[in-house]
């Protein structure tokens, strides 16, 4: 605002306000506020549905092919799976005729839900 004119130099040149990119807010009710409002509830009301039938569709598909896994116990026997021995059976010729698992081992802790420590022999084999 300038001292001299005791106005702002825009209002001087376009005879209005500027606009500063949104209107002040007035005091009141606003007539069409309400029937926007209740309006947007009802679509999040259904949006939340959908959602849900949704998410319970996904849920009984995913369950459907689920199936309950054993609980191991210290001193059951499991077999032991060759997959992540490769160095052991590094010496065998052909990898078709490897045994997928081997042995019958006791388990001697339980680490995790599927990560066990088991009871091997001192000098166990896994070459030809």
């Amino acid at each position: 605002m300038y001292s001299s004119t005791k106005t702002l130099p825009f209002k001087a040149n376009y005879k209005q306000d500027p606009r500063i990119g949104f209107e002040v807010r007035q005091k009141g009710k606003y007539k069409g506020v309400e029937k926007f409002v209740t309006k947007m509830k009802k679509i999040q009301e259904e949006a939340k549905a959908a959602l849900g039938k949704a998410q319970e569709e996904i849920k009984r598909y995913v369950n459907k092919k689920r199936i309950e896994v054993n609980e191991y116990k210290v001193g059951d026997l499991v077999m032991l799976s060759t997959k992540d021995l490769r160095y052991q059976m590094a010496g065998r010729r052909m990898k078709k005729l490897i045994e997928r698992l081997i042995g019958s081992y006791r388990i001697k802790k339980i680490i995790s839900l599927n990560a066990v420590e088991l009871e091997l022999l001192s000098q166990t084999s896994f070459g030809p």
